[in-house]
């Protein structure tokens, strides 16, 4: 596997994942989050007050993450695998921060808590499968 193609399931998991945190976060289950949050007050900024560099290089990383790991591990390189590979982290990594947080601060409720890592999960999937997929490219 090359540095180009790496580069490239990056960029591209980047665009998946970006997009898919706006479909979810942003449209699907917006109001699903506002009734869940905890008793914490102004968790969520504007659009226009959002920190868009922060959020591009967070999801830039996670996308980097997966292709991390699908480069180590030897079978991730079809959407297939990609998806299983994806989903699995992105359950495991969104139940260890939703709990975690649930645990020592205000911003969810547990119904939130438990829902969100299941997103996670999809939203990884789906990037990951993506992500396998051009890994797999020759």
């Amino acid at each position: 596997m090359t540095a180009k193609n790496r580069i490239l399931a990056t960029l591209v998991g980047f665009v998946v994942l970006f997009l898919l945190g706006w479909l979810f976060y942003g449209i699907l289950l917006m109001d699903f989050y506002a009734d869940n949050t905890g008793s914490a007050t102004n968790l969520m900024r504007a659009e226009d007050e959002m920190i868009w560099w922060a959020l591009i290089l967070g999801n830039l990383l996670q996308a980097y993450f997966l292709v991390y790991i699908f480069s180590k591990w030897e079978d991730i390189n079809t959407f297939g695998a990609g998806f299983k590979g994806g989903a699995i982290l992105g359950l495991i990594l969104g139940l260890g921060f939703n709990l975690t947080m649930y645990a020592t601060s205000n911003m969810m409720n547990l119904i939130g808590t438990l829902v969100d890592p299941i997103v996670y999960m999809v939203m990884m999937g789906i990037t990951g499968g993506v992500i396998g997929m051009m890994l797999g490219r020759k």
